[in-house]
């Protein structure tokens, strides 16, 4: 399991930044996120078959809640993680050795990760760039994006995945305490 998630969900990358966001607003950050760019030094992003498209983020007292929307061979998958903050700077952490830390944000466009895991002995990290938007991928994170991943050297860009799309409409209906499970074989 932790083989195929660090595949899906980080690429590796050894980022030199350390900090996190001063001061986050856990409400403002909830909600639907779409990846759109992910920096990495190597290519085992490129090389896996289950591919990140959008996370819904919730929050429940100091915990934050993920549902992972994924594209897995051509099939929609979800997974369902949940987080406890370290402190108020918008650093988490999760099952598996795993840390998220929010770089830099403006709640409304876009979001900088930095993902962290301790895997098979070694420290892995990278870089991922989120949009709310379904089509709008360069905005003004977007170049703040690039100004941090300047050295790294490769960049994917995320299509245009139905599976971000079918999480956010599923997330938003007002009826639903959380989003339901995908489930779109094809």
């Amino acid at each position: 399991m932790e083989a195929g998630l660090l595949g899906a969900i980080l690429g590796v990358v050894l980022v030199p930044v350390d900090t996190a966001i001063q001061d986050l607003d856990l409400q403002k950050i909830a909600g639907f996120w779409r990846e759109v760019g992910v920096a990495s030094s190597q290519n085992l992003a490129l090389k896996t078959p289950k591919r990140l498209e959008a996370l819904f983020l919730t929050l429940s007292g100091h915990e934050l809640i993920v549902k992972a929307a994924y594209n897995s061979s051509g099939s929609c998958e979800t997974e369902k993680m949940v987080g406890s903050e370290i402190d108020v700077s918008g650093t988490f952490i999760f099952p598996g050795h795993r840390e998220v830390h929010v770089i830099d944000t403006d709640y409304e466009q876009y979001a900088i990760l930095r993902l962290s895991l301790h895997w098979q002995g070694k420290d892995f990290h990278v870089l991922k760039y989120f949009t709310r938007s379904l089509e709008d991928e360069y905005g003004p994170g977007f170049w703040r994006f690039r100004e941090l991943t300047a050295d790294i050297g490769l960049y994917l860009v995320a299509r245009h995945g139905r599976c971000a799309k079918l999480l956010k409409e599923v997330s938003f209906d007002p009826g639903r305490a959380e989003p339901p499970k995908l489930s779109l074989a094809t």
